[in-house]
């Protein structure tokens, strides 16, 4: 074959390969996230020797959490997904980032939050988010945790926490508003369980 041909071949077929890719369709306008209410200060942090050494683990997800989506609990047995709502990422990932800073926000302990590093610790925290979402019938977004510390001697202690926000639409913007004040009302109830020892 004439190599001079080869690029004239070549730019068809790669234009009716692309007409068979998809990728998803338009981006969301925007993505909804989960923000601190309290963030530590810039500077030294708390020492090991001087405080507790927390380690936030990973925290597990039922499926309907383990997505990008926003879950809407249409009844008992029925599940739908918000229109137009995304997080940023998975949002036991944004919940466990969120825990691991409200803590470290106290100035009671250091925290750390990767797995690799909870040899160092004197207290684990790891858990499960039930859930994070939208009640259709009461108008509520819902934060569930159930959270599980393990201290240095071993000692095992479990607790659900949940916080609600009624009256919100069921709007996205609205919604991740709603869910982002209860999962830190819930991130602050976790820490203050945690500082209690």
């Amino acid at each position: 074959m004439n190599l001079s041909l080869r690029p004239v071949l070549v730019a068809p077929m790669l234009l009716a390969i692309a007409g068979c890719i998809s990728l998803g369709g338009e981006p969301p306008a925007s993505l909804l996230t989960l923000s601190p209410e309290a963030r530590a200060p810039a500077g030294p942090g708390v020492g090991g020797g001087e405080q507790p050494v927390i380690a936030v683990l990973g925290f597990d997800t039922p499926a309907k959490l383990d997505v990008l989506r926003v879950p809407v609990a249409v009844s008992d047995t029925e599940l739908a997904y918000l229109q137009e709502a995304f997080w940023v990422e998975k949002p036991a990932r944004l919940f466990r980032r969120l825990v691991g800073e409200t803590i470290r926000a106290r100035g009671q302990a250091m925290v750390v939050d990767g797995d690799d590093t909870a040899t160092l610790a004197t207290m684990r925290l790891r858990g499960t988010l039930i859930d994070m979402g939208y009640d259709a019938q009461g108008g509520a977004a819902v934060v569930r945790f159930d959270a599980v510390k393990v201290d240095k001697d071993g000692k095992v202690m479990t607790r659900r926490f949940e916080a609600r926000e009624t009256g919100i639409p069921a709007e996205a913007r609205a919604v991740g508003a709603a869910l982002n004040t209860a999962a830190n009302r819930v991130a602050a109830d976790v820490a203050d369980w945690v500082a209690g020892g």
